[in-house]
């Protein structure tokens, strides 16, 4: 008698999956995730992508900006979600200088990224300066999804986590740079804290899929950080952020509880303990 698990396994989402996904009109929701437990979670849950983003050095490990990740670093986390991710598609950001320098010092970065992690695609920041080494990383069989608009790590060249491409001419240069990722490649693009309307025009533009954050409605996809959205980091209040749970409440309450429980000699009670 076979002992084979005949249970469905849930079918795996791939660049392929969400390329189609625009052209189906069906919207694609994307979280990050930086261990093993939440991604389980957030794929059981059903996401489609989950995006190991560099943002984990403000949400892991406090820092300020994007900008100190390195790529063993990134390398952990993206082990760590691949693990927990069944069905959802792993993205993994490419840190801060790691393919800024050489298009085959980028290359190398992203294949370790595929190797070492086990990641499904990279995720890189950046236009016109970038294209020719998207086009090299994905000459060599590795998914690229781009990044246009607030870019994290160019946070010093910025100075301000305002909106971008307010202006026509950097409006305009956007959609050709978003333009010039797809020639070269991209399977998809991220859109972060641009105005709404450019975003529809860039996504209208576009054969491959936009992934919004602060873009509106009309891009193909959303993306939040998980740990915005459930709620875990109260300090973090910007517009286009909604939150769907009150986790840093919830959490609280515990701890509280199980403190009392401990120091009132309740917990742990006879149930809760070996003869």
């Amino acid at each position: 008698m076979s002992t084979q698990d005949t249970s469905e396994k849930p079918k795996k989402v791939t660049t392929q999956t969400v390329v189609d996904m625009k052209g189906d009109n069906e919207k694609i929701s994307m979280l990050t995730a930086y261990d093993y437990t939440m991604a389980r979670i957030v794929d059981r849950a059903g996401i489609d992508v989950l995006l190991v983003g560099d943002s984990a050095g403000n949400v892991m490990a406090g820092h300020e900006t994007t900008v100190p990740m390195t790529m063993e670093q990134m390398i952990y986390h993206t082990s760590c979600v691949v693990r927990g991710a069944e069905r959802a598609l792993v993205i993994a950001d490419l840190p801060f200088m790691s393919f800024q320098v050489t298009a085959n010092e980028a290359l190398t970065n992203a294949g370790r990224m595929m190797k070492e992690a086990g990641a499904h695609g990279i995720k890189m920041e950046g236009g016109k300066p970038v294209v020719d080494t998207v086009a090299k990383i994905v000459e060599a069989g590795i998914p690229v999804m781009g990044h246009l608009g607030l870019t994290p790590q160019s946070i010093y060249q910025f100075g301000t986590y305002q909106v971008r491409a307010k202006e026509e001419s950097e409006a305009q240069q956007l959609l050709e740079d978003a333009k010039a990722l797809e020639q070269a490649g991209c399977f998809s693009l991220v859109l972060e804290k641009i105005p709404a309307p450019l975003a529809a025009k860039v996504t209208s533009e576009l054969s491959i899929p936009t992934i919004g954050i602060g873009a509106g409605a009309e891009c193909d996809g959303q993306v939040l950080v998980t740990h915005d959205m459930l709620g875990l980091n109260k300090e973090f209040k910007p517009r286009f952020l909604r939150r769907y749970a009150d986790m840093d409440s919830t959490m609280t309450e515990a701890v509280q509880q199980y403190i009392s429980d401990v120091k009132t000699g309740d917990f742990p009670n006879k149930d809760e303990q070996y003869e």
